[in-house]
């Protein structure tokens, strides 16, 4: 009986310590909030989460002079709209995680978008530094990406 409720005590904690919690393995972005431009490990790991990433190619900072940039490489997207909501989604997280970054570029295949800090903000109406986590941030990108006519407006 000993013997027994050894064994199981001993499975117990095996099968305990192999069950992974998806929130320990996934990274929380917002931990990178605040960064700067100039942090190439910080600008890496948030761009490496986003959307896109399995495409990702590269990234240069441009942190020479102000307005201090991001340019981001992208091997080919599926489709144009598909590439402008990754654009969006991307520059969103990227402005609100990184305080100095002005303007984001976007190459890929299919076309070259240069979006500013100032353009999406107003295109939400919203102040980017102000969200605190990724659920928020989500719930208002999904919100805007709804209309076809609205993507357009700000990337056209």
């Amino acid at each position: 009986m000993t013997k027994l409720l050894f064994y199981s005590l001993l499975v117990i904690l095996f099968l305990n310590g192999c069950n992974s919690n998806d929130t320990n393995i996934k990274n929380d972005i917002f931990q990178y909030k605040d960064s700067f431009v100039g942090d190439n490990s910080a600008v890496g790991n948030i761009a490496n989460q986003l959307v896109g990433a399995e495409q990702l190619n590269g990234f240069e900072l441009k942190t020479n002079e102000e307005p201090y940039g991001i340019t981001l490489n992208y091997d080919l997207i599926e489709s144009e709209q598909k590439f402008k909501e990754t654009v969006i989604f991307n520059a969103t997280f990227l402005f609100t995680l990184v305080q100095n970054v002005d303007w984001i570029t976007f190459n890929s295949d299919i076309r070259e978008y240069t979006i500013t800090r100032e353009n999406l903000q107003e295109w939400y109406g919203k102040e980017l530094t102000e969200f605190q986590n990724e659920d928020e941030l989500r719930e208002l990108i999904q919100e805007f990406l709804e209309g076809e006519n609205k993507v357009n407006q700000l990337l056209n």
